[in-house]
């Protein structure tokens, strides 16, 4: 099953506004736990997920620092 980028910014996003800043550590545990599960494709979709966490936490980082 593929999961297209949109949906991955989206999961994102959705983490972001639920977890404010603990939101990379909430997608790390996930993939701590699916990979701990064995599942391979769950584990890829959320390192996905938590690279999209950080890079949107990296371009607030750097918009706030504009101000």
């Amino acid at each position: 099953m593929a999961v297209c980028d949109l949906d991955i910014w989206r999961a994102a996003n959705l983490l972001i506004k639920r977890h404010g800043p603990e939101a990379e550590i909430v997608a790390a545990h996930k993939v701590d736990e699916l990979m701990a599960a064995g599942d391979v494709e769950g584990q890829l979709v959320w390192k996905r997920i938590l690279l999209a966490t950080r890079d949107w936490n990296a371009t607030a980082s750097k918009d706030d620092n504009i101000h």
